[in-house]
């Protein structure tokens, strides 16, 4: 039996995403999702005949002809507050800016006989290790733009920062890093359960993260080890969605653990030929590289410069999944905002 037929239609972008994703994460294969954003190439997919379990239009792109095609139901998205009736039976109107949450648990309730099978399971946690091949390429930004929005795509997640001298909260409303001497304690003898055992000093910024240490590492006499057995801890107690671990730019036994154990893994560079040298020599050294686990993400990208991974002087032993646009004075941008770049957003969807 084929998989009921999602149609969300509207020319925002910006406005589909979380309603993209609230769908994949709540359905992931037991729909059949089509999202059309281009007026043109709705006007053509409609000159056929269709069938459709649910139709979400916005109302600047929905007409009567419409009616014509077999869609059971068709929620017209309206960018005016009023009581939703329409006069019209065969149609919901609902407001535009609403809730996501909203939206989708109305279109879901009038829908239920459509959609067979109900919202799938919950998955379990994924790990997804954020890391590069050198530094400067802006492998923070990538993995807290990630994590604020996965949270926009209704996921719950965990940020730790993975570096033997930790510098990002600043980026952060809260500056407090840890220091509880028993938080310490369990950091430098860690259990199977450490997750549990430092649980208190999670704090959260949108997405949920581990506060910095107040030293190095070596200083405290912690070993690096530590950030993977906490993730793996987490992962075991399910509370999470995605664990991202973003690990600084070094290449040691630990990091082939964390390669090793990431169900997904986000490999950051530039444009520059020093940053896909060096991703060439990372690559080089890599086992088992899937299309289905590695993801490779340009960042800071600028049309205008020297692009090294089209130039014929340097042969990329890679492909480009995402490019990120250059974001000006990003060490004054919160994680939030990075949420709304639409560049981001394709980054967490290749995620999910």
């Amino acid at each position: 039996m084929a998989n009921p037929k999602v149609i969300i239609a509207d020319t925002d972008v910006n406005y589909i995403a979380p309603l993209q994703y609230k769908f994949i994460n709540e359905y992931l294969n037991n729909i059949d999702l089509e999202i059309i954003t281009d007026r043109n190439y709705f006007a053509e997919y409609f000159s056929e005949p269709k069938s459709a379990a649910i139709l979400i239009v916005s109302e600047d792109l929905y007409d009567n002809s419409i009616k014509r095609h077999d869609i059971k139901n068709v929620f017209v998205m309206s960018e005016n507050i009023d009581d939703g009736a329409t006069g019209d039976l065969s149609i919901t109107k609902l407001y535009k800016y609403t809730s996501i949450m909203e939206i989708f648990s109305e279109v879901v309730a009038k829908s239920a006989s459509e959609l067979v099978g109900g919202a799938v399971e919950k998955k379990e946690t994924q790990i997804v290790l954020v890391t590069s091949a050198c530094g400067g390429v802006g492998k923070t930004t990538i993995a807290m733009g990630l994590a604020a929005s996965l949270v926009a795509g209704y996921q719950k997640v965990l940020y730790i920062n993975a570096a033997m001298l930790q510098n990002f909260q600043y980026l952060l409303e809260d500056k407090e890093q840890i220091t509880g001497a028993s938080i310490y304690s369990a950091l430098y003898s860690p259990t199977d359960n450490v997750f549990l055992d430092i649980k208190s000093e999670i704090k959260n910024d949108g997405f949920d993260y581990l506060p910095e240490f107040k030293a190095a590492l070596p200083s405290l006499g912690i070993d690096f080890s530590i950030f993977l057995k906490i993730a793996l801890s987490a992962k075991k107690n399910s509370d999470y969605d995605f664990i991202i671990i973003d690990a600084e730019a070094t290449f040691s036994e630990e990091k082939l653990n964390m390669l090793d154990a990431a169900d997904k893994v986000i490999l950051v560079t530039d444009q520059s030929v020093a940053a896909v040298n060096s991703t060439n020599y990372l690559v080089n050294n890599i086992n088992g590289i899937t299309a289905q686990k590695y993801i490779f993400i340009c960042n800071k990208f600028e049309r205008s410069k020297f692009n090294a991974l089209l130039a014929t002087e340097v042969i990329s032993k890679f492909s480009i999944n995402e490019y990120i646009e250059m974001i000006n004075d990003v060490d004054l941008v919160k994680p939030k905002n990075l949420e709304a770049n639409n560049n981001m957003r394709k980054v967490a969807f290749l995620v999910m």
